[in-house]
């Protein structure tokens, strides 16, 4: 891996399981966006209300550092939903390769219930998946189906990075 890696997706997707295998598996370190979250945003998303980009922007500066800390392989879970936030992350760290975690919104309601606690209301889900914008041309990543086992998840994360480092 001669890249720092994304892992993204809406809330319940898997970022955080995913990343932390796929760092394990790639022996990178990872960190969790939701740790780089301030107060102020973690209390308007347990409040229900969704972050807007004013709110973002400060924590994808954050993420950016991180990235830009570990150019040469990291993995981060982070949401990513908009083409504008992963061109954010890009400007720290213009090789990061993004795994796209997605799937269906039934499949990605059922992992969210079986995570409680999360600060993350599932009631904030729908508007995850009307921000989210797919990977444009000009983005180095690919998409992989979370409705499959973390291990096969990994598997396919892993093939692509491993062509993102040939080509």
């Amino acid at each position: 891996m001669r890249s720092p890696v994304v892992v993204m997706g809406v809330s319940g997707s898997g970022k955080s399981t995913v990343g932390a295998a796929l760092a394990q598996r790639v022996r990178a370190p990872f960190a969790d966006a939701d740790d780089f979250h301030p107060p102020e945003n973690i209390a308007k998303m347990s409040a229900g209300r969704a972050l807007d980009d004013a709110d973002r922007r400060p924590w994808l500066e954050s993420i950016g550092q991180w990235l830009a800390q570990h150019a040469d392989g990291g993995v981060v879970s982070c949401s990513a939903l908009k083409h504008s936030y992963r061109d954010q992350l890009r400007a720290h760290a213009p090789s990061v390769f993004f795994v796209h975690l997605d799937g269906p919104i039934e499949v990605i309601t059922r992992r969210q219930a079986s995570r409680p606690g999360h600060f993350m209301p599932a009631t904030l889900l729908q508007s995850q998946f009307d921000t989210l914008e797919p990977l444009g041309p000009d983005e180095a990543g690919g998409v992989v189906d979370v409705d499959q086992s973390v291990d096969a998840i990994v598997e396919q994360s892993v093939a692509l990075l491993q062509e993102n480092d040939q080509s």
